[in-house]
């Protein structure tokens, strides 16, 4: 048989037939293994774990599909419950397939101690910056008769006088005295009487 006549053949046409069948029913099953493998069309919103406990976060993922991978402990925030979720990964609202592991951070304990610095004869725009990169917080500032203004005189926490190197736990107020720039009533009583000499009456003879 000649090329052209078996190529009007029906048994050319059978075996093309059966070869582009062939090619269809394996690309249906492929694309329904890919769909399959991937969940396309199957996304999850991930939830707000913020402030849930670890034991809270395992069991609303678990509904979900989800898992959770601890990651560690942040410093502690007052704002927080103690070990309840900070930070996590992805965020709230952001859709992931089923399965997906979810990042989370704890917060800690309690707070961590620090060294109060060394704050008297500094001013207290010197002060207060150094207070906050500790992780302190300013408390309240009282003003007394002093020559240097604004300058520290003592620090104070919880009406206690401190010096440096005495520590506190972090997020602790520190009370700060610091001078008026006036002097005291004393110190302007002593230099009227230094300025201002007293006149000796003639001795009558």
């Amino acid at each position: 048989m000649s090329l052209p006549k078996y190529l009007i053949s029906r048994v050319f046409l059978i075996q093309v037939f059966l070869a582009v069948l062939i090619i269809a029913v394996l690309g249906y099953l492929f694309m329904h293994w890919l769909t399959f493998t991937t969940d396309h069309g199957n996304e999850i919103t991930v939830p707000n774990l913020s402030k849930l406990t670890e034991e809270q976060v395992e069991e609303k993922l678990d509904d979900l599909d989800l898992s959770y991978v601890l990651l560690d402990s942040v410093e502690h925030k007052s704002d927080y419950p103690k070990y309840s979720v900070v930070q996590q990964d992805p965020l709230p609202g952001e859709k992931v397939k089923v399965g997906r592991k979810v990042y989370i951070k704890i917060n800690s304990s309690g707070f961590s101690s620090v060294k109060i610095p060394e704050l008297v004869g500094k001013t207290y725009r010197e002060a207060a910056p150094t207070l906050r990169a500790l992780g302190l917080e300013e408390g309240t500032i009282t003003y007394v008769p002093n020559l240097g203004k604004d300058m520290v005189l003592e620090m104070r926490y919880k009406g206690r006088n401190m010096k440096a190197g005495d520590k506190v736990l972090k997020a602790s107020k520190i009370d700060l005295v610091l001078g008026d720039g006036k002097m005291s009533y004393e110190e302007e009583i002593r230099t009227d009487s230094i300025a201002t000499p007293t006149e000796e009456m003639p001795n009558e003879q």
